[in-house]
């Protein structure tokens, strides 16, 4: 006959089974625990990388800007004032006119 199994040594082993897989368990959160630590921080160095590569964008932009303004300014004293000179071509071909009736 065989002889019945010691509760005491089931719940011993039991213990020691349960002990392993929350040791395991404890392991992989630990685990997945540094990997979101490690893409956090790297998450936060690219974004630093971005803000530092944003805000060089922007002040080359704000220059280029500045360029385009003066260089506006820079034709607008170069223009013609066409009315102007519009107005005074205006009265030329009136006055050439005039002379051309008053000739004939």
């Amino acid at each position: 006959m065989t002889a019945a199994p010691d509760p005491t040594t089931n719940v011993a082993v039991e213990l020691e089974k349960l002990r392993g897989e929350i040791s395991t368990g404890l392991e992989n959160i630990k685990g997945t625990l540094n990997i979101l630590v490690e893409r956090t921080t790297r998450t936060d160095a690219d974004v630093r990388q971005l803000r530092t590569d944003t805000e060089a964008e922007l002040e080359k932009r704000d220059e280029a800007i500045k360029a385009l303004r003066a260089e506006v300014e820079a034709l607008k004293q170069g223009r013609w004032p066409l009315a102007q000179l519009g107005a005074l071509v205006g009265v030329g071909g009136l006055v050439a006119a005039v002379v051309a009736f008053f000739v004939h």
